[in-house]
């Protein structure tokens, strides 16, 4: 489809896109430094580097690379505990609220594809009282983005051909994902994204600064369409 028509239906990634995940995921990141003896990280560090997820913010906390001894004990720790509370401040980025519960309204599909175990998904969408269409997590295939296998699944699931869906996300491999999924790739500004990453040169079909801008787009095409 072109990316300048309005969407039969919306996917959206988790972390940073759809949710703002960062500050319990700074808790938990926090924790795992403080059993290592170490001070706190600021908030905004710990934040750039969410959407890389759990072994890039061990890397992060206590310096252990993926492939180090000790690496995979740290991630233990991380994940439970930030598996302890979830959902404690996490929260909807808000202008997406109004635009999901008009899309629930209407009927309008719309689903989410992460690259979030689903132990961690799945209880985080429903304490926010979130319900996707579609609910494709890290490990519902054998592939993850930015392969486009589970975005072509959230579809067919939605029942929607790939082509009339919007993928919305903060990084670089959804928009890869987007890409060869046949679907608009379209790239958010106000996530998790590193010093010096610039999202307007991502293979996207579309970038909003802000989550206002996003939701602004949307209602303009349904208005004009």
């Amino acid at each position: 489809m072109s990316a300048g028509c309005a969407p039969q239906a919306l996917l959206f990634d988790l972390d940073g896109t759809l949710v703002d995940t960062a500050p319990d995921l700074a808790r938990a990141t926090n924790a795992l430094r403080r059993h290592h003896g170490l001070p706190a990280l600021p908030y905004a560090l710990i934040r750039a580097q969410v959407s890389n997820g759990g072994s890039a913010l061990v890397a992060l906390a206590v310096g252990i690379d993926k492939q180090a001894d000790g690496h995979e004990a740290a991630r233990t720790f991380l994940l439970e505990a930030y598996g302890e509370a979830l959902a404690e401040q996490s929260r909807v980025f808000p202008p997406l609220t109004p635009l999901l519960a008009e899309w629930q309204a209407g009927q309008r599909p719309w689903g989410i594809v992460t690259n979030k175990p689903r132990r961690y998904a799945a209880p985080l969408v429903e304490a926010l009282g979130l319900a996707p269409g579609a609910l494709l997590c890290a490990d519902d295939l054998p592939v993850k983005k930015p392969d486009p296998a589970p975005l072509i699944e959230a579809a067919y699931r939605l029942d929607t051909p790939p082509e009339a869906c919007w993928y919305i996300g903060d990084h670089r491999r959804d928009m890869e994902a987007a890409r060869a999924a046949g679907m608009a790739a379209v790239a958010v500004g106000y996530g998790y994204i590193e010093a010096g990453d610039d999202y307007r040169a991502w293979p996207a079909d579309l970038w909003f600064d802000s989550a206002d801008a996003l939701v602004a787009a949307l209602n303009n095409m349904r208005q004009t369409g």
